[in-house]
């Protein structure tokens, strides 16, 4: 049993606090009701090697028994060994984190889908600043920086069954909270909250109002995306998906200037100034020759 384990009986708690705060914008009983499949199913492990590739197996051997995994399984482990961002970039996983992936039967319209790694963001932003880490910030797409240090990172992979083909996102989370001691050049770029708040964090706590925040965030593109299909539009500020605009407010990206690319630390392609995040999720950048350019996937580095 992991040690950050909380159970779905914890985080719909959480969930259903959203309801408390009535909003004209939106249904918040809509948006729970689409969003509580997230954490309705929670493993919990000592170890694993890497989280993501668990899922994939148990996703396989589920299908080959004719069955399918819940949407929403969370996988969670006190330690991993192999976890890996982006191009298989090595993430430091000791004890004291928050390690896992969730499995997403991906049943999002194509123009939903693209919010997917937004909405993991800006679920572990929300859950720091709750939890008194006031000065997290977004940087795009999705790591949780403090004062320039990298908190949290999260990958999120499509996944299709071999033998039915249903497709599947893996979201994958690494969450520095009370593992404080990071090795080589990580201990100049990396933080975790224990750190910032300056006294320990309860895993469980954190790990609950994190997993609520994400099946907030899932539930609001759910949400959205019935509302578009019923011509009504998006229900945030000046006609804006709701979930952008809660990322537009925990995000300093903008106006930053930047280098650009699919892979920035290993192929850096060109710097540039962010100019704002269109309607679809991409970053609007102008180059020194002043031709803009839109992103929608890859990464930046502030400058």
């Amino acid at each position: 049993m992991a040690l950050n384990s909380p159970s779905p009986q914890d985080v719909l708690s959480y969930l259903r606090q959203q309801l408390t705060c009535p909003n004209d914008l939106y249904d918040s009983e809509a948006i729970v009701r689409y969003g509580a499949f997230v954490g309705s199913k929670i493993e919990s492990h000592d170890f694993l090697d890497r989280a993501m590739i668990y899922a994939r197996t148990r996703i396989e051997l589920l299908g080959a028994s004719g069955n399918s995994v819940d949407s929403g399984t969370v996988i969670l482990a006190d330690t991993m060994s192999h976890s890996k961002g982006r191009f298989s970039r090595e993430w430091h996983a000791p004890a004291g984190g928050v390690w896992g992936c969730m499995i997403h039967a991906n049943t999002l319209l194509p123009q939903s889908r693209c919010f997917v790694p937004l909405a993991v963001g800006v679920a572990c932003c929300e859950a720091v600043h709750e939890m008194g880490g006031n000065t997290a910030v977004l940087r795009w797409v999705n790591d949780v920086l403090v004062e320039g240090k990298k908190l949290a990172g999260f990958l999120v992979e499509t996944y299709t069954e071999s033998l039915y083909g249903e497709e599947y996102n893996l979201v994958g989370f690494g969450v520095n909270i009370n593992n404080g001691h990071f090795p080589g050049e990580l201990s100049h770029t990396a933080v975790s909250l224990g750190e910032v708040l300056g006294t320990a964090v309860n895993l469980t706590q954190f790990t609950s109002l994190f997993l609520a925040r994400l099946a907030w965030n899932f539930g609001l593109l759910y949400y959205e995306e019935s509302c578009a299909l019923r011509d009504e539009g998006f229900s945030g500020q000046d006609g804006n998906h709701l979930l952008l605009d809660q990322w537009r407010r925990l995000s300093d990206t903008v106006g930053k200037r930047v280098v650009y690319g699919f892979d920035v630390m290993n192929s850096p392609q060109y710097k540039g100034t962010v100019l704002r995040m269109d309607e679809n999720g991409g970053l609007v950048l102008r180059l020194d020759d002043g031709f803009e350019k839109t992103e929608y996937s890859g990464e930046v580095r502030y400058l």
